[in-house]
């Protein structure tokens, strides 16, 4: 078999699709709720896509992405807050009302949450804050949520 055919053959194999994990995320440090509904993106095409081809993010939802140490808006419909973490889940950067067709970027961090614009500012997230993932889901006791092999 040639090259060119495993390559075709490796394409065309279909995995299953990966539930998706549905988190709520708290500042500890502040005593409020990010989101109450953030879907996580650590794989490939979750991670590429993003929040593009949507034309809005609704009130309590998010994105986050693992690993990702930056994010651009080009092509999408709409501003979001950034919230840059380290692998202990503590804020390193923070970004509001982000507008469309821009970069940004944090070489040290290791995830990032994209949340609806004003997100920040209402839950006055700050670097150096605390974040803790729950499941989303009630009654779901697993909270220990590992994403690059790192979780406190």
């Amino acid at each position: 078999m040639n090259l060119t055919h495993k390559i075709l053959d490796r394409l065309t194999l279909r995995r299953p699709a990966k539930p998706s994990i549905q988190l709520k995320i708290t500042n500890v440090s502040r005593q409020t709720v990010l989101a109450s509904c953030v879907e996580v993106a650590d794989r490939g095409a979750k991670r590429r896509k993003g929040l593009l081809g949507r034309d809005r993010l609704p009130a309590g939802e998010g994105l986050w992405i693992v690993p990702c140490e930056a994010v651009h808006t080009v092509g999408m419909q709409f501003p979001i807050d950034l919230v840059y973490l380290d692998r202990s889940q503590r804020v390193v950067k923070v970004r509001s009302d982000v507008p469309c067709w821009r970069l940004s970027a944090c070489l040290s961090a290791h995830s990032v949450i994209e949340l609806p614009a004003g997100t920040v500012l209402k839950t006055q997230t700050k670097r150096g804050d605390k974040l803790e993932f729950c499941s989303a889901i009630p009654g779901n006791d697993s909270a220990d949520y590992r994403f690059g092999g790192h979780a406190e």
